[in-house]
């Protein structure tokens, strides 16, 4: 059974740091992008970072790059999200994801067949 388990979020004030640990099990990590992506309240999905796992190349979202890092762990099929200098319209739920065979462009192309895991509130106060 795939599993993807995000955790790591919470309260934080603006200018501070999280970092979230989406865990993977049940599937071949080496096979698939991992993607973190955010809803914030009445917004729509949206891919904020993702990374290759074949490769290691990496996709931010313009209104983080600079500010998050995403990188993985591959023994321990886990992927992180290091969130630094936070404001709050980064406030949403963090959701991680996995697809097959894919790229650093699943931040943008993402589709049913994708796998995702529960999410992770991160809010940012001002």
């Amino acid at each position: 059974e795939v599993q993807l388990q995000a955790f790591g979020g919470g309260l934080v004030q603006a200018g501070g740091s999280l970092r979230l640990s989406c865990a993977a099990s049940g599937f071949t990590f080496d096979n698939y992008a991992i993607g973190w992506f955010r809803q914030a309240p009445g917004k729509g999905r949206e891919g904020v970072s993702c990374i290759s796992i074949k490769d290691g190349s990496t996709y931010y979202v313009d209104s983080v790059k600079g500010r998050f890092t995403i990188s993985r762990d591959n023994a321990k099929n886990t992927v992180y999200l290091q969130m630094n200098n936070l404001k709050p319209e980064d406030t949403a739920v963090y959701h991680c994801a996995a697809q097959l065979y894919g790229s650093k462009w699943f931040c943008e192309l993402w589709g049913p067949s994708d796998y995702w895991g529960q999410g992770t509130l991160v809010t940012v106060s001002s």
